[in-house]
């Protein structure tokens, strides 16, 4: 039993420094009027070559769709069983959508980039409608979009 107990302790005391170094993340995506269904959304995260590394959140909660998300789906793949990120309802034009989730303190000021590849029914599929890069100088900062999102923000 103290042989367990110990072998607790030290696993424990290893695991609270990787705990300890990541944050939460708080990523407000606004979307621009436009007309037509709700939008579908695929917010990632790129190394600094834009190859993907993980999935953030996905808007939209039907897996046929992913396909219309170009970048992503290429990155992150296209089966529900494939991504590593969490979801929810697709968002309407002019809403807003905020999600937390949290990411390691080494991504920050790394090269890495947020992005969001978006795609509306009977409408244009849009790679990187919006890239941000992750700094800490940059949170707080809001960065326009192209076609479905007006705006990006992250807060650390």
């Amino acid at each position: 039993m103290n042989k367990l107990f110990v072998a607790s302790c030290l696993a424990a005391a290893l695991a609270l420094p990787a705990l300890a170094q990541a944050r939460e993340v708080t990523l407000t995506t606004r979307l621009k009027n436009y007309s037509g269904n709700n939008a579908y959304l695929a917010i990632y995260l790129t190394d600094a070559n834009g190859a993907y590394q993980k999935t953030l959140w996905v808007a939209g909660k039907k897996a046929k769709y992913y396909k219309h998300l170009p970048g992503w789906a290429r990155g992150g793949g296209t089966a529900a069983g494939q991504y590593d990120g969490v979801t929810g309802a697709s968002v309407g034009s002019g809403e807003t959508l905020t999600v937390s989730t949290d990411l390691a303190d080494n991504l920050i000021d790394a090269g890495y980039q947020i992005r969001i590849d978006s795609a509306v029914e009977d409408q244009r599929d849009v790679r990187a409608d919006v890239v941000l890069p992750l700094t800490l100088k940059g949170a707080g900062q809001a960065a326009s979009g192209g076609t479905y999102v007006q705006s990006l923000r992250y807060d650390l």
